[in-house]
């Protein structure tokens, strides 16, 4: 039996609801006019940029936008919501300007796929190509403005086929993307007694090793091309666990077994955008370039470094990968802080240039926020 009183105080709860839904949907429509009236704008600023020929897409522009509305943000709405709302906002404002296509190493539900999507939002385009190749060629023919592609992972280090496509491609890096990666066990039944085996990419099974030796060490682990494909395998097979992001998950339809499986909790992904524009400068630039020295001088390399250093000019990462048409030659990676336009940084690359066999820039462009 109901309290003595309950319906009274039912009814008055419903109408107290119901009041503030009205004040809602009063302020929903205010957000839908302003956010019109901003369309607006961006349409115009779209006009300008065709006359001049512009580029629709300034990372350093979106980053300024997230940072002053975050740091302007009294709550109770969340700093992370309001970065997720307004990526969107910039996204269909941009696609008003002109829609963007972007191609990015697939399938479907990959990490690049994520990574793309939180870069340029839902309204742009997004393509997946089979493999990183296929990504620099679909925009190299400009069947795509621009391209996601993974570069690096803070645990199992670098994807060297991004580095070595550079050598040969024209493309320049146009921004970073920088994701923090946590894996799930994912299944249809979502139960870990059902796992008869594990499968995935293999970077993803290596950064999860320590947890499977502990919770499914007898359970094989299988290669497949992405951590996607994993997801796809395991909807197809209720015997099958993959590991994948909560995003796959998602997707395919599948349950969580355990979630987080990643041995560092610390684990992130460096994704590059490339394109064949170079971005506006910003305040906080990366500059990368590639580059061989003279081999047969004593300490080649130290007087290739020594000038950076000898300018104040900060290096960040420094990467080898042999070349693939001389034995035992070297490309060295660099990523160095500023911009290709700063004096200090113009100085120190001109004089490295007559010390190296080559030296080729890749791109000045914004630092991940």
């Amino acid at each position: 039996m109901n309290p003595k009183g309950s319906g009274k105080n039912s009814r008055t709860d419903n109408q107290e609801i119901q009041g503030l839904r009205e004040r809602i949907d009063d302020v929903d429509l205010k957000v839908l006019k302003l956010l019109n009236a901003r369309a607006k704008l961006a349409a115009e600023i779209g006009k300008v940029k065709s006359r001049s020929r512009r580029t629709v897409y300034i990372p350093s522009r979106e980053r300024e936008i997230f940072k002053r509305l975050t740091a302007a943000n009294e709550g109770p709405f969340p700093n992370e919501g309001v970065r997720a709302v307004f990526r969107e906002i910039v996204s269909a404002s941009r696609s008003l300007e002109r829609p963007l296509k972007v191609a990015y190493f697939g399938p479907e539900a990959t990490f690049t796929h994520l990574a793309s999507l939180r870069q340029f939002g839902g309204s742009a385009q997004h393509v997946p190509r089979a493999g990183i190749a296929d990504v620099f060629d679909a925009v190299e023919r400009r069947q795509a403005e621009y391209g996601v592609v993974p570069v690096e992972n803070s645990t199992e280090g670098v994807v060297s086929h991004t580095l070595d496509l550079f050598v040969t491609s024209d493309l320049t890096i146009f921004a970073e993307i920088v994701l923090p990666i946590s894996h799930d066990l994912l299944s249809q039944s979502g139960k870990l007694e059902d796992v008869a085996r594990v499968v995935s990419h293999p970077q993803a099974l290596a950064q999860c090793r320590k947890w499977l030796d502990r919770n499914l060490p007898n359970v094989p682990r299988l290669e497949v091309h992405s951590t996607s494909a994993a997801a796809q395998a395991a909807k197809e097979d209720p015997t099958t666990a993959a590991i994948s992001s909560e995003f796959a998950g998602d997707y395919y339809g599948l349950k969580v077994v355990q979630s987080k499986v990643e041995d560092n909790v610390n684990n992130v992904t460096r994704f590059l955008v490339i394109g064949h524009e170079t971005p506006p400068r910003s305040k906080h630039d990366v500059t990368s370039l590639m580059f061989s020295i003279k081999k047969d001088e004593v300490g080649a390399l130290y007087n290739v470094l020594e000038v950076f250093a000898r300018n104040r000019v900060n290096l960040s990462k420094i990467e080898s990968r042999p070349m693939k048409n001389q034995a035992w030659e070297y490309i060295f990676f660099l990523d160095l802080q500023g911009h290709l336009a700063e004096p200090a940084v113009k100085k120190a690359l001109k004089e490295v240039e007559k010390r190296c066999f080559f030296l080729k820039v890749l791109g000045s462009y914004p630092r991940a926020g």
